[in-house]
């Protein structure tokens, strides 16, 4: 246990020493500013592709999902009108391929944070990192409405089940399980591809994988004291920020979540370099 801690304060130095905090609130903004632009992204190849407009409701729903429900119902309603407004428009235009530009930032900023915490210098160019991002943007978006076209088929299937079998009504309460479920599912598959694909260089999933344990589980705790404290203070930010407040409030716990983020990073790093001192001082007593 006191080792683990070690471990933890170790990262916690490295998080510091590393410029997490500046990191973490680039990461924030540049996330504020790649959300909408995403769901217009969303709602242009649920179109072409699904040709089903209302997925990218359903996928923006799934995306919230594991939020703090205080954050997720101030931001429902700003989401809602953007999707809108996109379906009120030809999402087909030059709009839709700068939101698949200005999507792709989210992912840089990311990659720039996790660079960081894994001491990598990136060598490749940045017009090959910019079609890289803008390629995970499609391809999350494209597995998003995957998920939510499963999602929004479950009730469907779950109905004709109970037709059958009547005795399954009681279990209805599994449907809102598979939506958590699958949001889930989503945000840990995510957490494992940034991790093992994105930074520079190439890691195993044993070498993330303690990371990503972290990041979820502090994630979790999080989100839950974020929500008890909006429960108590949310009306300050209605104060100070006026029309402004559930911007600020979804900018704070994007704050909160990508420090988390970097974190992860920083711990398996620090992981590593305990890993490798290990090694290295039995390679001595041996020789």
């Amino acid at each position: 246990m006191r080792q683990a801690w070690r471990i933890a304060l170790d990262a916690f130095y490295r998080f510091n020493a590393d410029d997490g905090w500046a990191i973490a609130s680039h990461i924030a903004l540049s996330g504020l500013m790649a959300m909408f632009p995403f769901l217009l992204v969303l709602t242009a190849i649920a179109a072409g592709v699904f040709n089903s407009e209302n997925l990218a409701e359903e996928a923006a729903r799934i995306l919230i999902e594991v939020w703090p429900k205080d954050v997720a119902d101030m931001i429902a309603l700003d989401i809602t009108s953007v999707l809108i407004s996109a379906r009120r428009g030809n999402v087909f235009t030059v709009g839709a391929v700068l939101s698949l530009f200005f999507a792709s930032s989210g992912i840089e900023a990311l990659r720039v944070g996790l660079n960081r915490a894994y001491g990598i210098v990136e060598t490749r160019p940045w017009w090959l990192l910019r079609l890289e991002s803008i390629l995970y943007v499609i391809i999350g978006a494209i597995a998003l409405l995957a998920f939510a076209f499963l999602v929004l088929l479950a009730p469907i299937i779950w109905a004709t089940a109970v037709r059958y079998i009547p005795e399954l009504a009681p279990f209805g309460w599994l449907i809102t399980f598979v939506r958590y479920t699958v949001a889930a599912v989503i945000l840990v598959i995510a957490t494992v591809i940034v991790h093992l694909w994105l930074p520079a260089g190439r890691r195993s999933l044993s070498e993330v994988a303690p990371g990503i344990a972290a990041t979820i589980i502090l994630w979790l705790v999080a989100g839950e004291i974020f929500a008890q404290y909006l429960a108590e203070f949310a009306f300050t930010y209605a104060v100070y920020y006026a029309g402004l407040a559930s911007v600020m409030i979804l900018l704070v716990f994007l704050y909160l979540s990508a420090s988390i983020f970097v974190y992860g990073g920083e711990l398996n790093t620090a992981l590593a370099s305990r890993r490798r001192r290990y090694l290295s001082e039995n390679e001595m007593e041996i020789s």
